[in-house]
């Protein structure tokens, strides 16, 4: 990986549908050379995939928690597995510190997102929950 791979990731990371052209543009050049870092970007697992970024309040999810778990050791994969299932639950990641899981969820409204939040609580072998409600975003990726 070099500087020019660096400019390609950083350009993709801001919007994953920048033109091939206005890349090589910036690098000096040509697409079909673009095509190829790019190419060989992702057969390295550098460029993992393409994702979209929603905004969760315009498609009426007003709600949005990051929440933090701790379970019982026993149950701990078979919460995370579960969560993953879960329609309303957008990210699940193992993490170390405070909370064993952190789980993002969207919720419609606070009746909702109770109802989630009871849900998961309700879990055999969760042991404690902390929901933290989002007031606002300042920068997401």
């Amino acid at each position: 990986m070099d500087e020019k791979d660096e400019i390609i990731l950083e350009m993709l990371s801001k919007n994953a549908r920048t033109p091939y052209i206005k890349i090589a543009r910036r690098l000096g050049i040509s697409e079909t050379a673009v095509r190829k870092r790019i190419k060989k970007l992702e057969e390295n697992g550098i460029i993992e995939g393409y994702t979209l970024k929603i905004n969760p309040e315009k498609i009426g999810y007003k709600i949005v928690a990051h929440v933090g778990i701790n379970t019982d050791t026993n149950a701990f994969l078979k919460i995370a597995c579960r969560l993953t299932e879960m329609e309303n639950v957008k990210c699940v990641a193992i993490t170390s510190g405070g909370h064993m899981i952190m789980a993002d969820i969207w919720a419609k409204d606070s009746r909702e997102m109770n109802r989630l939040l009871d849900k998961i609580k309700s879990m055999e072998g969760v042991l404690e929950i902390n929901p933290s409600i989002i007031l606002e975003r300042l920068k997401s990726w």
